[in-house]
């Protein structure tokens, strides 16, 4: 399977470079599963669609500041982007440097912390940060929202609430699961008010998310790997709506990687696990029934995971309805609610 089968133009204007004044002032594009039609609605439509032994799975992690900028000894720059934190004092990133980086390199970041490159594994490195303060602690009070390559504008102040979700809790994220971005105090009010259960995951999405498919064949492409956990209560959860005949919604795609790379598994247990899985056309979907989830990029592996779920053929044309009607694309843009084919 190529590439190439995935791509399609997308008008540059249609990138969101900025969040909506309120997060439910989104557009909502659903696609009906039998006639394969689409309607446009307001995300505050999406409760509407829900039926009351549906469940959704929300994904609950934070993003932390994980771009860091410092200098070499030497005076050049350098721009830290954290893939994930391993302990107190020790991460993988990627690093950003005008020359070859080298182990043993020392990048300040300000008189009271410096990080020492220990080794380079794959496209990352391990680095140290040498510094009272923990990991954690210094990407908190210096670090910077890390947000997407496609949004052409530095992080500001606003982008730390709004490049969150509000139920956002366990830290460890480098990208915000973006479909839930969406999401009010007023949703699950409405939410509660229908009675729609709803329960948590949580997948600590890395920058790798926004890698592009470099390889021709599908086949030949590594997916980055990111840690999951799905609590025993969710689990429970899960297996009581499939009992009762419900869907099970996932609130973007992070939860949906989540939740089948779990119930791929033998021993179906909570426990944080690492996930590389990469779904393409041809995947038989085990646990998820419907796909809240933003406009993805072409020739993405977010692309590609829609079209496994609803259908190629009717992914593009859903797209092509998108952008026709001018729907905001990406981490700041509108919404679809897809259900799968098969």
């Amino acid at each position: 399977m190529l590439i190439e089968e995935f791509n399609f133009d997308l008008p540059q204007h249609l990138i969101a470079q900025t969040p909506l004044q309120k997060r439910d002032s989104s557009r909502l594009l659903v696609l009906n599963k039998n006639t394969k039609s689409f309607s446009d609605k307001k995300f505050t439509e999406f409760i509407d669609l829900l039926n009351p032994n549906d469940l959704l799975i929300f994904n609950d992690t934070r993003v932390i500041k994980a771009r860091l900028f410092g200098k070499k000894i030497t005076g050049g720059k350098v721009e830290i982007m954290i893939e994930r934190i391993i302990n107190n004092h020790h991460a993988l990133a990627h690093l950003k440097t005008s020359k070859k980086i080298l182990d043993g390199n020392i990048f300040e970041i300000n008189k009271d912390v410096v990080i020492k490159v220990i080794k380079k594994e794959n496209d990352l490195f391990h680095i140290e940060f040498h510094s009272i303060l923990s990991a954690y602690d210094v990407l908190e009070q210096f670090g910077h929202i890390p947000l997407p390559p496609y949004i052409e504008r530095s992080a500001d102040k606003s982008d730390e609430k709004r490049y969150q979700t509000i139920y956002a809790k366990e830290s460890g994220a480098v990208a915000a699961p973006t479909a839930g971005l969406h999401f009010t105090d007023e949703i699950f009010k409405a939410l509660d008010a229908k009675k729609i259960k709803h329960a948590f995951l949580t997948l600590h999405v890395g920058a790798g998310t926004f890698q592009p498919v470099r390889e021709d064949n599908l086949d030949g492409h590594q997916m980055h790997s990111e840690s999951f956990n799905v609590p025993d209560e969710t689990i429970q959860m899960i297996q009581d709506t499939k009992a009762n005949q419900g869907r099970i919604i996932a609130i973007g795609t992070t939860v949906l990687r989540a939740l089948e790379s779990k119930f791929s598994e033998e021993i179906i247990e909570s426990g944080y696990k690492e996930t590389s899985i990469f779904i393409k056309p041809g995947y038989q979907f085990k646990i998820v029934d419907a796909l809240l989830t933003n406009f993805h990029l072409p020739k993405s592996t977010l692309f590609i995971l829609v079209s496994a779920f609803s259908g190629s053929d009717t992914m593009k044309k859903l797209y092509q309805h998108a952008i026709k009607h001018e729907y905001r694309f990406f981490s700041y843009g509108d919404a679809s609610f897809i259900e799968r084919s098969n």
